[in-house]
């Protein structure tokens, strides 16, 4: 049967509220009656043992029940249970599903190609000892040039952020897209000024570098993520927001994950060895720790 066939069927059974009551309250409340139905029946099961399971017929009636609400509930706020549906699969789509390699688009495959992100790549973190007696690291390209300014942690806690350069590689290596990777490996697209301006310039690097900090911000309470094999959705819902207007947002929630993970898994080598090398690699996605 078809949702929105179910739908209207369902409607024919909803039944008229009293007067003075708001029509969403009870199917609303019912909804909520029928999951925690559900939620007592699998509780049974994990008290008294699978031998206390409910049967298939009792899970398919409450289930039907959590259905019949959901249907009402959807056409009393104005909308429509299909529609209702195939947004859930793409919201889900987005979070769970990396973009498959053979639609993950490419941002500067029409650009020189001393203006496209270099398709692989080592850059190498060096620790060195400043005149104040402050340890920096040093980017260096492939080919022995600077790539931008030492840096520091910029903080009274000394946290590693000074390694955090392999961010900004993981989102080259895995989205395709890094504007503050462009700046560092001198890949920004001058050719086309408006691209240059809006995706390579400033405010993109601003937006960059303030994700970084958001993301490391919660990986510190979190372990920096050794332990864990997701991000909260939350948070990728405001890496979301941030880049809605660049180019980066064709890409899904998953594919930050994925970005996420792979800048992290590296850093924490850069942190353990003291600096070393990382080859980055887009058509593989990958960002790869070397010692040094």
């Amino acid at each position: 049967m078809h949702l929105a066939r179910y739908q209207q069927a369902a409607l024919k059974t909803l039944q008229p509220p009293a007067d003075g009551t708001d029509p969403v309250l009870i199917p609303l409340l019912g909804l909520v009656g029928e999951t925690g139905s559900v939620a007592t029946a699998y509780k049974k099961r994990l008290r008294d043992g699978a031998d206390a399971s409910p049967s298939k017929q009792q899970l398919r009636e409450e289930l039907g029940d959590v259905l019949w609400y959901t249907a009402t509930l959807t056409h009393l706020l104005g909308l429509d249970l299909e529609d209702v549906a195939a947004a859930s699969l793409e919201k889900t789509k987005d979070r769970w599903r990396a973009t498959p390699g053979d639609q993950r688009p490419r941002f500067d495959t029409d650009y020189p190609a001393h203006e496209q992100l270099p398709r692989r790549t080592i850059v190498t973190f060096t620790p060195t000892r400043h005149t104040d007696g402050r340890t920096v690291i040093k980017l260096t390209r492939e080919d022995g040039t600077p790539a931008g300014d030492p840096l520091t942690s910029a903080s009274h806690i000394e946290d590693d952020y000074r390694f955090h350069d392999a961010f900004h590689l993981a989102h080259a290596a895995v989205l395709g897209w890094s504007p503050v990777s462009r700046f560092l490996l001198d890949r920004k697209r001058r050719s086309r000024p408006a691209t240059d301006e809006a995706e390579d310039g400033g405010r993109a690097i601003a937006i960059e570098e303030g994700i970084t900090a958001l993301v490391f911000s919660y990986a510190s309470r979190h372990q920096y993520f050794e332990n864990l094999r997701h991000v909260d959705h939350e948070l990728l819902i405001t890496i979301d927001h941030m880049t809605a207007h660049l180019e980066v947002s064709v890409l899904r929630a998953a594919d930050w994950e994925h970005a996420i993970m792979t800048g992290y898994a590296a850093w924490r080598q850069l942190r353990k060895h003291g600096g070393g090398h990382l080859e980055l690699d887009l058509e593989a996605q990958t960002l790869t720790f070397i010692e040094p």
